[in-house]
């Protein structure tokens, strides 16, 4: 797609967006509820939300605290979906390595410091936690040469694409593919 091309997408889908949340109904808000520890008021759903993370974690982290009552319950579904959920695609060990390089390049050193703990916790060993570290080194260098030298993006594709066949045929024990001149 076109750079052209995909500003006129994302135009279009930001107008179809603001025009589908232009027609939503008006929300008078969530219930609310006194909240005995913090001596302020929060919503019923907050409060649910606190009590679920309570029974999850053993406790509500101040990080959930400080996020805002109307999007907590939505936000705390999210992560227990997701980073807690032990039936999704990825093991905990991989969730949690993957958080740690995106941490370390964000970065957040509140992440770095939770990731790294998880990580210990599903068994990665120091090698393991040392390389996801690595590959998000790696990962930001390589990305800052594609981008600060404007490499070809359809030619980066086919040599990957290329690439790939290759580093596929090798795993097959197959023959690689001859590359072709000029690719």
């Amino acid at each position: 797609m076109s750079h052209t091309t995909q500003r006129y997408a994302f135009g279009a889908a930001s107008l179809g967006i603001a025009v589908a949340i232009a027609c939503l109904p008006v929300w008078s808000g969530p219930a609310q509820a006194q909240s005995p520890s913090q001596g302020m008021t929060r919503s019923v759903s907050a409060e649910e939300t606190y009590r679920d993370i309570e029974q999850t974690l053993g406790l509500v982290p101040s990080f959930f605290k400080a996020f805002p009552d109307a999007g907590i319950a939505g936000a705390w579904a999210e992560f227990k979906a997701v980073q807690l959920n032990p039936q999704t695609q990825l093991s905990g060990k991989e969730k949690e390595l993957i958080g740690l390089a995106v941490a370390a390049q964000v970065p957040c050193h509140y992440c770095v410091y939770f990731h790294t703990a998880a990580a210990r916790l599903h068994g990665a060993s120091e090698a393991e936690i040392r390389e996801a570290v690595a590959m998000a080194a790696i990962t930001r260098h390589w990305s800052t040469v594609l981008n600060g030298m404007l490499v070809d993006e359809a030619q980066f594709m086919k040599e990957t694409d290329t690439a790939m066949a290759m580093a596929a045929a090798k795993m097959k024990g197959g023959t690689a593919p001859t590359s072709a001149k000029g690719q």
